[in-house]
């Protein structure tokens, strides 16, 4: 369904979404509190969702357990239980970044690298903005958007409501929006020479996925980051957004363009992909997306391994 965002949102008034109002209002009221109550607020949300979802921390215990195993229980536990704060920031975030007004977020960030993503840009073949799914995925968009103009792939939300409010907050900082699947105005955006922002890193059961290492446990990856490089000549430029520990916003940085990428062996690129993120989850483990279901057997069966015992 095409989403016009310049529609008045009274069109969203029936009754399928009456349920989820309420929700956007309460984003919205939040949105407003000075950022350390956002902090305490999105904390209190993810304990509730640490007690609720069973079947989520469950996935996360496990995914814990298998790329950090050199750590105890107890450090696992509270990596867990942090992650789940993380969780409930992330959907604080979500208010911050699209009801509230670019300027609040701009107070909360703190860039490094920048002359990276300049550099590259300058050679004029485009940029793929490597990013990954940590909890900190849509602040870190709408924030790298205050900086420098990007193209952005995504896959909309089913809802219609949430589909709009989200295109129009993304709007605010970000150039246009691309289709996740939509290869052909990917590749032709970048050799128009812009920048786009692309995580390639879940694991979506795609055939011609390459079985490369994550933290040691054989992880689906897609390959296409090292394909669309070679066809396009852009440069890859990886960047983390990470929470300041002392709740005083983020630190963004944009690490320089990697070189001799792509190499021509597509495992080997791969797999360095998926080393680049280890890195930065290694720094501040709790913020990845440890609820998603990111392994599986090597004949193709993720159920034995997430199966609740």
């Amino acid at each position: 369904m095409s989403i016009d965002r310049n529609a008045p949102l009274t069109n969203f008034l029936g009754p399928r979404y009456w349920l989820i109002w309420p929700g956007i209002g309460l984003l919205w009221c939040v949105s407003k509190l000075p950022y350390r109550l956002q902090v305490a607020f999105g904390k209190l949300i993810g304990l509730v969702i640490f007690k609720l979802s069973r079947r989520r921390r469950h996935i996360a215990e496990v995914n814990l357990k298998l790329c950090f195993p050199e750590k105890d229980s107890a450090s696992r536990k509270k990596i867990l239980h942090q992650h789940f704060e993380s969780l409930g920031m992330l959907l604080i975030e979500m208010g911050l970044s699209w009801l509230a007004p670019a300027s609040k977020l701009k107070k909360l960030v703190h860039i490094e690298g920048l002359e990276h993503l300049e550099q590259a840009q300058a050679k004029g073949k485009g940029v793929i903005l490597l990013i990954a799914h940590f909890t900190t995925m849509e602040i870190g968009g709408q924030a790298l958007g205050l900086y420098t103009p990007f193209h952005f792939m995504h896959r909309r939300n089913e809802n219609p409501l949430l589909a709009a409010i989200m295109e129009r907050g993304r709007k605010k900082t970000e150039e246009e929006m691309i289709a996740h699947d939509d290869v052909r105005t990917m590749l032709k955006t970048l050799k128009k020479g812009h920048a786009i922002w692309y995580a390639p890193d879940q694991n979506y059961g795609h055939k011609g996925c390459v079985m490369a290492p994550f933290f040691d446990v054989p992880a689906p990856t897609n390959p296409a980051t090292a394909r669309i490089a070679a066809i396009s000549g852009a440069a890859l430029v990886s960047y983390y957004t990470h929470r300041l520990p002392d709740g005083s916003g983020y630190r963004l940085t944009i690490m320089p363009a990697l070189k001799h990428f792509p190499s021509g062996n597509i495992e080997a690129d791969t797999i360095r992909i998926n080393q680049l993120i280890e890195e930065q989850v290694s720094q501040q483990p709790e913020e990845y997306l440890w609820v998603h279901q990111r392994f599986k057997e090597r004949d193709g069966d993720e159920k034995r391994i997430y199966a609740e015992k």
